[in-house]
């Protein structure tokens, strides 16, 4: 993995920035009511990977704005990325104990608690992206745009309907191509795109930069699932923080399960290079990390 040094520090010096902005953003453990902002906190530090947040930060840097201009906003995406998957790990979803090598908020704090603060995250995404005060020069007609598109992904419209079409494919034997991209596209890839889509409006890029950031999300974010469910099923357990093989156990709507695990690669390689020639018409200097990143993608075991 030498190959992505220059990426691996990129990522790992945006995490750090995008970490300092959600402890400013998420209330103080001491601040009643103490027990759902503990379990916030939980789940939100320490984070994962925060490619949502990158990304948005990435856009932005493509067409030649800085990261102080989209934080709120990529904040905002992280807080609903981790709202989400509080909610997908209680019994009532996926049933998992196990997020990031460590008990899930619903084993340590209840499954009460663990909606509430999946709740309270949705509102404090937000609230975080409305925050005038947090811009640097705060505009806001690409504000309303940028929480227009985030409320469209996150809704039933994206990332909930998504969720809806995965729990209603389960126990299927052999799922359709069709209703795994459809899971595909609305459980992962539209926040992914949308992380994009955001940090470019909120930059004022035109709209053929928007469309083909747009685009790279979108075909990105499906390789990324792709990935995931290859990862769910021979991936080290050790490496995932999670068990592998639940997918299959619970006859999940997934790649694997509807074409096989080759054909499955062979899909994501596909989307990557799609994801990258989307990117065509920006300088490379100003992309390289959103084309290192998606080759990484398809590299990655965790």
């Amino acid at each position: 993995m030498e190959c992505y040094s220059k990426l691996f520090s990129y990522i790992e010096s945006k995490k750090r920035l995008v970490d300092e902005w959600l402890d400013n953003f998420v209330p103080s453990e001491d601040e009643p009511p103490q027990t759902v902002h503990r379990a916030i906190r939980y789940a939100l530090f320490p984070g994962g990977k925060r490619i949502r947040p990158i990304l948005c930060i990435a856009a932005a840097e493509v067409v030649d704005a800085e990261d102080v201009d989209v934080l709120p906003a990529a904040c905002a995406i992280e807080m609903i990325h981790t709202y989400s998957l509080i909610h997908d790990d209680l019994p009532c979803m996926d049933d998992d104990d196990f997020r990031r090598g460590r008990p899930t908020v619903h084993k340590v704090f209840g499954e009460a608690i663990a909606v509430l603060a999946g709740d309270g995250l949705l509102s404090m995404a937000f609230e975080a992206l409305t925050t005038l005060s947090a811009y640097r020069d705060p505009s806001l007609p690409r504000i309303m745009m940028v929480v227009n598109e985030i409320a469209k992904a996150s809704g039933t419209r994206g990332m909930v309907g998504g969720q809806v079409a995965d729990i209603e494919g389960e126990g299927r034997e052999t799922p359709s191509v069709e209703e795994v991209e459809f899971i595909h596209l609305n459980k992962t890839a539209k926040m992914i795109e949308v992380s994009l889509k955001a940090g470019a409006l909120l930059a004022g890029a035109g709209y053929r930069e928007v469309e083909r950031l747009s685009l790279y999300g979108r075909n990105l974010g499906l390789a990324f699932q792709i990935v995931d469910d290859i990862l769910g099923e021979i991936g080290d357990e050790k490496k995932l923080g999670k068990p592998v093989k639940r997918d299959s156990q619970l006859k999940k709507s997934t790649y694997p399960a509807a074409v096989g695990l080759e054909a499955s690669r062979k899909r994501a390689r596909d989307l990557v290079e799609k994801a990258k020639a989307a990117l065509d018409i920006f300088e490379e200097k100003k992309c390289w990390m959103l084309k290192d990143l998606a080759d990484y993608v398809l590299e990655r075991d965790r």
